[in-house]
C-alpha cells in the first residue's frame, strides 16, 4: 500500500528543515515554524498528482522570507525521493495572515508521484 502524498512530504521537511512541520495550525506556534496543506489532486493513466501550499511563518516579515527561501531549496531536492517523480514550483509569495497577524510566505507545489 502506498504512503499518501501529504506524510512522504510531512516526513521529508520534518527531516529536511530545522523548524516544525505541522499539518494543520498549531494551538500555541513557535515563532518559526512551516504548514503544509494539499489543495488539490489528481490522476491521469495511473500517475498521481497533487498540489500543495507550504507556508512559512516568521516572527517578522525578513523570517518569513528567509524560511520560505531555505524551504524552496530543500523542496528542489524532493523530486529525488523514491515516491515522487516530479517537484515544480508554481509560485511564491507574502501570504502575511491579516487576521492573526502573522508573517508568512506561501510557496505553490505542484507534486507528480
Amino acid at each position: 500500500m502506498q504512503m499518501a502524498i501529504e506524510y512522504v512530504l510531512l516526513n521529508y521537511l520534518l527531516n529536511n528543515l530545522q523548524v516544525p512541520v505541522y499539518m494543520e495550525e498549531p494551538a500555541n506556534p513557535e515563532a518559526q515554524y512551516v504548514l503544509i496543506e494539499k489543495t488539490g489532486s489528481g490522476v491521469e493513466n495511473y500517475i498521481h498528482s497533487a498540489t500543495f501550499a507550504v507556508q512559512s511563518y516568521g516572527a517578522t516579515l525578513e523570517q518569513a522570507i528567509d524560511l520560505n527561501e531555505t524551504v524552496k531549496a530543500v523542496m528542489d531536492e524532493f523530486w529525488a525521493h523514491h515516491a515522487v517523480y516530479r517537484c515544480h514550483l508554481n509560485s511564491d509569495y507574502n501570504f502575511t495572515d491579516t487576521e492573526t497577524q502573522r508573517y508568512r510566505y506561501q510557496a505553490v507545489y505542484e507534486i507528480t508521484y
